[in-house]
């Protein structure tokens, strides 16, 4: 007899609740540890996690969740997706993987972008017409085995054929005809041969991953859905197969995978509210199990359990049996609040990270199977919690709220670009192609420690902040030694870009072990967004100024745009995100002023998250730019025209934001363009973009250390796109991640290739 899905998550944290799989890589990619020793370590994380799972009281186990690096990449070796130039290197299984991941020496990684709407990357699949899917990995098989010898039954998990096609790119000399989509039925045979194995492995249920479809898909697309899972549904030989969409609703998806025979639907019931209306309404529901999402598996809020009951309730009528989970895999959030000692105690009782959330969906599954008495006192003190959260004094700051409402159209927007770009000139003197980084330089382990010796006390702030201004100086002692024209101050005071804000803003919470993976082995502690924000005082002034009386040359002044803030924040849920933003926007247009009234003549403003966050359905992108732009614009409006403003954005498809990036009216915006080769500025030409643009020239997020050949080539390509008065030059992102000797290195390389490039206009 088939075992029921009952109570179940799509997926969970890998990194380790220490962040042991981030030290584990690390130690491996330095050469400081054996591939056998990473692999024992990555087994116990496993272990550890089915064992929790099960324990927690979860009827339903995933596992193939694990990640040395990515899932999508996992996806691209198991199916043999792998690039000739990375198989040609000679290297290691493993080492191949990382290479296609990091890159090597003269071969760059796989492009990188932003899993839909959130911060997690993935790695981009190359597909061309000579790719050759087959069942080239069984880390899926391995993996239940593994768990079966731990004595616990799985669940395997897979990234769907089509999500997986339409994350993927073309890869560079495929016909311009050729799209991934093409190769499907040849993917399928290795997914069919999969399934086959998984089933004489005893797998009962595979979950089946197709996020892409809670998009905007053409009818080819899904057409393409109906069909494959038409045929992986009427394999002879199969485990069960439960697909689930999340991010929001599926739309017509839902009702063609409801034809199909597969045995499981998974939704989301937060992201896709509107889909707990369609489904009693969608016939094919009536013999399958459905697996509703009706805890939120990315933000960090505690479940309104009662409301998720109600909703239940609605739900039972229309599918054979009801399932509950996640919204979508835990991946997105922390561990555990019982991680988190310093978190105010009002605060934390509103908060329900990944075990937490897990046991919600335990309770909701028992109380449809048992009723509501059952769980009678875990429901009530949810719903205490909820209550208190919404009634608190302290998410509401009348000051703010009073300021927001007064604001005038004429605080968004600035002169003519035209006006200020002499103004700026005139103030600036910078030569063509005007050198600058993106903002941070490597944080290295006598910053991380004279950080750690603040917090446990070893040191005091004034001793820790002379350390950091001697950082301070030697960061701008390098980049003038190095030539480069538009000098930082490193933010070696900064332990992230958005927590270090958040650190110094009301309506914040800052986590000690909040950790969440963003890709490989870097990972983030965003903060909690729980109230009304305001900016108590001047956060970055000081060093800022205290970097520009060491030079002559401008230093710009760092800032984190209020979109980013939110993006890489767990955001409150009770107001429109519009209202959000404008607030931070607000705390961040003071930091502008203080900036410029200190001297500061560049101020950058970063949105990097500027695309992440765009919905992933096209009939909400006008309102969701609306006040994504204006928030930006009330944050860097309010200086004069000689004050020149810059913007970042980074490692996201920018196509469907082009106008948005123009509507923020920066006068220079730095951009990721180096593992894209440049392909941005195209987009940035067809909509008239005529300001100054900063293609990144150097991809900091692999450790190669692109040669002055290499940087001086995109230079001439983004020539080709953009005139030399309005190009500047800049790696794709902050460099705080990356060690010195790379950096300095890379940055004299991009110099040298500026220099000769510039020699080559004259």
């Amino acid at each position: 007899m088939t075992s029921k899905i009952g109570s179940t998550v799509l997926g969970y944290p890998r990194i380790g609740l220490n962040r042991e799989l981030k030290r584990a890589l690390e130690s491996y990619w330095a050469s400081r540890s054996s591939e056998a020793e990473l692999r024992e370590i990555a087994r116990r994380l496993r272990a550890d996690t089915w064992h929790s799972l099960r324990d927690a009281g979860l009827d339903s186990v995933p596992s193939n969740t694990f990640s040395f690096y990515d899932q999508v990449l996992d996806t691209a070796v198991t199916f043999g997706a792998v690039p000739p130039r990375y198989t040609s290197l000679g290297l290691s299984p493993l080492d191949t993987y990382f290479a296609m991941a990091r890159g090597v020496a003269a071969t760059p990684p796989l492009e990188m972008t932003k899993w839909f709407d959130t911060n997690y990357h993935y790695l981009v699949p190359e597909i061309d017409p000579g790719t050759r899917f087959s069942l080239a990995d069984r880390t899926p098989v391995e993996q239940y085995r593994e768990a079966a010898e731990e004595g616990v039954t799985t669940r395997p998990v897979l990234v769907g054929p089509l999500t997986f096609l339409l994350l993927s790119k073309s890869a560079t000399g495929a016909a311009e005809s050729f799209r991934p989509l093409d190769k499907l039925p040849e993917l399928l045979d290795a997914y069919a041969q999969l399934l086959v194995e998984l089933r004489r492995e005893g797998v009962e249920w595979v979950q089946l991953d197709e996020p892409a479809f809670a998009a905007d898909r053409s009818p080819v697309e899904l057409a393409a859905l109906r069909d494959a899972y038409r045929r992986l549904g009427d394999l002879a030989e199969r485990p069960n197969l439960l697909v689930a969409g999340y991010f929001g609703d599926l739309g017509e998806a839902l009702e063609l995978l409801a034809s199909c025979p597969v045995e499981a639907l998974g939704v989301d019931l937060v992201a896709g509210r509107a889909t707990a209306d369609a489904l009693s309404s969608i016939r094919g529901l009536r013999d399958k199990t459905l697996v509703a999402g009706l805890v939120d598996g990315r933000n960090i809020w505690r479940t309104d359990l009662d409301k998720a009951l109600a909703t239940a309730a609605t739900l039972l009528g229309s599918a054979g049996e009801v399932a509950v989970s996640t919204s979508c895999s835990l991946l997105h959030v922390p561990y555990d609040v019982a991680a988190e000692p310093n978190i105010d105690p009002q605060v934390k009782s509103w908060l329900a990270f990944a075990d937490q959330k897990v046991r919600e969906v335990v309770v909701l599954g028992r109380a449809l199977r048992e009723g509501r008495d059952a769980v009678a006192e875990e429901l009530a003190a949810a719903r205490v919690a909820v209550a208190d959260r919404a009634n608190a004094d302290r998410v509401r700051n009348h000051r703010v709220r009073a300021r927001l409402q007064a604001l005038r159209p004429e605080s968004t927007q600035r002169s003519e670009y035209a006006e200020r770009c002499v103004a700026q000139q005139k103030s600036l003197s910078l030569p063509l192609l005007p050198t600058t980084t993106i903002g941070s330089f490597p944080q290295t382990a006598d910053i991380r420690k004279a950080r750690a010796a603040l917090r446990s006390g070893r040191i005091d702030r004034a001793s820790y902040q002379q350390r950091m201004r001697d950082e301070v100086e030697r960061v701008i002692r390098l980049q003038e030694e190095l030539g480069l024209d538009v000098l930082v101050h490193g933010e070696p005071e900064r332990n992230d870009m958005v927590q270090y804000f958040a650190e110094h803003l009301d309506g914040f919470a800052s986590t000690d072990n909040g950790w969440v993976q963003s890709y490989g082995s870097r990972c983030v502690r965003p903060p909690i967004l729980f109230g009304d924000v305001s900016r108590p005082k001047a956060i970055t002034t000081e060093w800022a100024t205290c970097a520009q009386r060491l030079t002559e040359k401008p230093v710009k002044g760092m800032l984190t745009g209020p979109v980013t803030i939110l993006a890489w924040s767990f955001v409150r849920d009770d107001q429109p995100l519009a209202d959000t933003a404008a607030q931070v926007a607000l705390a961040i247009r003071d930091e502008v002023s203080d900036l410029e009234a200190a001297g500061i003549r560049i101020i950058q403003v970063d949105e990097p998250a500027l695309r992440e966050l765009l919905p992933l359905r096209a009939a909400r992108h006008e309102q969701y730019l609306a006040w994504a732009v204006a928030a930006f614009r009330l944050a860097t409006c309010g200086v004069a025209e000689s004050t020149q403003i810059h913007t970042h954005l980074c490692y996201s498809e920018f196509g469907d934001v082009i106008n948005a990036i123009v509507a923020l009216d920066a006068d220079v915006t730095s951009i990721e363009a180096a593992r894209s080769h440049m392909e941005v500025l195209g987009d940035l030409n067809a909509v008239g973009f005529g300001r100054g643009v900063g293609p990144g020239v150097y991809d900091i997020h692999s450790p190669r250390v692109p040669d002055v050949a290499e940087v001086a080539s995109l230079l001439r390509a983004a020539l080709d796109a953009v005139p030399a008065q309005r190009l500047w030059v800049n790696p794709d992102c902050g460099l705080k991640t990356r060690g010195y000797a790379e950096v300095e290195e890379a940055l004299e390389h991009m110099v040298e290739a500026t220099a000769e490039v510039r020699r080559s206009l004259c």
